[in-house]
């Protein structure tokens, strides 16, 4: 049996940090900071660490019904969403996590991006 992203760079723990790392990006992001002003973070970070292992073959699941609804009233744009996955690519590779790995986490995400971005954004 074949070892998912989640396993091959060690679960919870490494995500959880790569996900900080993101963050930490993310809130110096011109284009993207805003969005987390006045948000509680640590809940944020532990949302995000789920989600995205969620996405790389961890435990946890989010119906694509809760993730619109949650970001909806976000009324993110494309642009914000490229600028979103850059970062998260950058926060990957920072990791130690192989280009390909990268590229397989950033497919999932982009699988979301219809659910994530505002349905009139531009």
């Amino acid at each position: 049996m074949s070892q998912t992203i989640y396993e091959k760079y060690g679960g919870f723990k490494t995500i959880s940090r790569i996900v900080m790392t993101f963050y930490e990006m993310a809130l110096d992001s011109d284009e993207i900071g805003d969005f987390f002003d006045d948000i509680d973070m640590p809940r944020l970070i532990d949302h995000q660490t789920k989600f995205v292992s969620s996405l790389i073959g961890g435990p946890a699941s989010f119906s694509d019904d809760r993730i619109e609804a949650v970001h909806r009233h976000l009324k993110i744009s494309h642009s914000d969403f490229d600028e979103m996955a850059s970062l998260f690519g950058e926060a990957l590779a920072m990791h130690g996590m192989s280009e390909s790995d990268v590229n397989v986490a950033l497919a999932a995400i982009e699988g979301k991006r219809a659910i994530i971005v505002a349905r009139n954004a531009a």
